[in-house]
């Protein structure tokens, strides 16, 4: 089931922290997170992310 469009997208406060914190330095770098249930806003757009799966990384395919 989809999230409701009433609501705003979720983001964990962490992966927020960590892409304001690259973006005033200016680097890019790979992020890997664990909050499968976040979505990417377009402040997070520009930086590859790996995201847990269990046994392993997946990437988001950039």
């Amino acid at each position: 089931m989809t999230r409701s469009l009433k609501k705003n997208p979720f983001v964990a406060n962490h992966l927020l922290r960590k892409i304001d914190k690259l973006n005033t330095k200016g680097e890019k770098e790979i992020i890997r997170t664990w909050s499968r249930a976040s979505t990417i806003i377009p402040t997070m757009r520009g930086y590859m992310y790996e995201i847990d799966i269990w046994d392993g990384w997946a990437n988001d395919g950039n």
